[in-house]
C-alpha cells in the first residue's frame, strides 16, 4: 500500500499559494511514489496555470494528483479517510469535520508547511512540534535555503531541462514563438511578473532611456493597467509592442505553469513576485528582481534584507550595494531610475552570481525530499 498524503491549500495570493501546492503534490506523487489528494478552494485559480483542471468537478484526478474541491459546505472532507501525512499550507486550517478524521485514525503526521524566509528564526523553528487544543501534534516545517531548514521545491530533472533549453537555440525560439515573440539582436529580455507596484513609472523611465533595447514580456496581473497609464492609454492589447525610447512592452498570454520555468530561463533579467516565482527566478539563475509580498508595518522589508544578507554574501561589495539599492527601491516605491543605472553596471556580475547562487543550493536537498525524509524519521 502506498503511502498516502493529503495536501490543503486556501488560495489567497491569486497563484502563489496554489502554484507551491500543486507542484509539491506532484513531485510527492512522481517522484517518491505517494499517493497524494490535493484539496484546493479556488479551482478558478488553478486552471489558470493549468488548464486541464475543470473548475466545476468536485473530485478529479492529473498528473497522478486526486484533486478535490475544497468548498464551505463541501461534506467531501468528511466522508473521507484521512491520508497518513497531512499538510496545512500557509496556516490555512483544517476543516473541524477533517481534525476529528485525525483524532480518530492513529499516527497521523501533520505538518503546517510555513511560508519561505530567510529569517534567522525559521531555522529554530524547523521541525518543531506543537501540542493542539484537540490532543493532536503539529509540526512546524520550514522551507529554507540552508541545511537547518526544510529546503526549496525543486525536481529532480528541472535543472537538467533548464541546461538543455539554454544550449538549444531552436527551442528558445519556437517557445518565444509560441507566446507570440520575436526578439531582436542585442536587446535585453525581461519578464515581469509583479504586484501592483508604484515604483513601476520610474524604472519604465530607466529602460525608456537606457543604452540597449529592453524588451520587457508583462505577464498577467495587476501592473497591465500601470502600463496602460503610462502609455496614456485605455488598455493593452495582449502580443502587441509599445514602444517608448530603448523600452518595448508586450503583454503575454497567461502562462501554463508547466511553461513559466521556460520563460524564466528565456529572459535576462527576470521580476518575480511572492513565492512560487521568486524560487523558481533563483533556478532560472539569471539575475532578478524580487517583489514582495507587501506586509502591515513592512514587516516584509526584514524578510527582503534577511535573504538578501544570504544571496549576497559572495558579491563585490560595489555589486551588492546596488543591488540591494535596487531591491529596496522596488519594494519601498522609490527611485528605480537611479537605482536601474546603477545597478544595470554590475549585470556582467550579477549574471555570474545568479549561477553560482543556484550552484550552491542545488547542493542541498529539496523540499519534497526533506518532506519525505522526515515523515521516514517521524516512523
Amino acid at each position: 500500500m502506498r503511502v498516502t498524503w493529503d495536501v490543503f491549500c486556501r488560495v489567497i495570493d491569486n497563484f502563489g499559494d496554489i502554484g507551491v501546492t500543486w507542484r509539491l503534490a506532484q513531485q510527492l506523487n512522481q517522484e517518491h511514489g505517494f499517493a497524494v489528494r490535493l484539496w484546493v478552494d479556488d479551482l478558478s485559480a488553478f486552471h489558470a496555470i493549468c488548464p486541464a483542471v475543470s473548475t466545476t468537478t468536485h473530485q478529479q484526478t492529473i498528473a497522478g494528483v486526486e484533486i478535490c474541491w475544497w468548498t464551505a459546505n463541501s461534506t467531501a472532507v468528511s466522508q473521507q479517510h484521512c491520508a497518513q501525512v497531512v499538510i496545512e499550507a500557509f496556516a490555512c486550517q483544517l476543516p473541524a469535520a477533517y481534525i476529528n478524521l485525525m483524532r480518530a485514525q492513529n499516527n497521523v503526521l501533520w505538518l503546517n508547511l510555513e511560508y519561505l524566509t530567510a529569517e534567522p528564526w525559521a531555522a529554530e523553528c524547523h521541525a518543531l512540534p506543537s501540542m493542539q487544543g484537540t490532543g493532536l501534534q503539529k509540526y512546524f516545517f520550514f522551507p529554507g535555503f540552508t541545511e537547518q531548514t526544510g529546503g526549496l521545491l525543486r525536481e529532480a530533472s528541472l535543472l537538467s531541462q533548464r541546461d538543455a533549453f539554454l544550449t538549444s537555440e531552436v527551442q528558445q525560439a519556437e517557445f518565444l514563438a509560441s507566446l507570440g515573440v520575436q526578439t531582436e539582436p542585442n536587446e535585453r529580455l525581461i519578464s515581469l511578473f509583479a504586484y501592483a507596484n508604484p515604483a513601476l513609472p520610474s524604472w519604465l523611465d530607466a529602460l525608456s532611456s537606457d543604452i540597449c533595447i529592453n524588451h520587457i514580456l508583462l505577464l498577467q496581473g495587476p501592473l497591465i493597467p500601470i502600463l496602460a497609464e503610462y502609455f496614456a492609454l485605455p488598455e493593452l492589447q495582449q502580443g502587441r509592442i509599445y514602444q517608448r525610447g530603448s523600452l518595448k512592452v508586450q503583454v503575454l498570454p497567461y502562462i501554463q505553469q508547466e511553461n513559466f520555468d521556460r520563460l524564466l530561463w528565456s529572459c535576462d533579467f527576470n521580476c518575480v513576485r511572492g513565492e512560487d516565482s521568486f524560487v523558481r527566478a533563483q533556478w532560472a539563475a539569471k539575475p532578478f528582481l524580487w517583489h514582495i509580498y507587501p506586509q502591515q508595518d513592512d514587516a516584509h522589508l526584514d524578510k527582503l534584507q534577511a535573504f538578501l544578507s544570504i544571496y549576497n554574501k559572495e558579491l563585490d561589495e560595489e555589486s551588492k550595494v546596488a543591488l540591494e539599492s535596487l531591491c529596496r527601491a522596488w519594494n519601498t516605491a522609490g527611485d528605480m531610475q537611479q537605482a536601474w543605472q546603477h545597478c544595470i553596471k554590475y549585470e556582467k556580475e550579477l549574471h555570474k552570481h545568479a549561477i553560482g547562487w543556484c550552484e550552491q543550493q542545488r547542493k542541498l536537498p529539496d523540499l519534497a525530499t526533506k518532506l519525505a525524509c522526515f515523515y521516514q524519521d517521524w516512523l
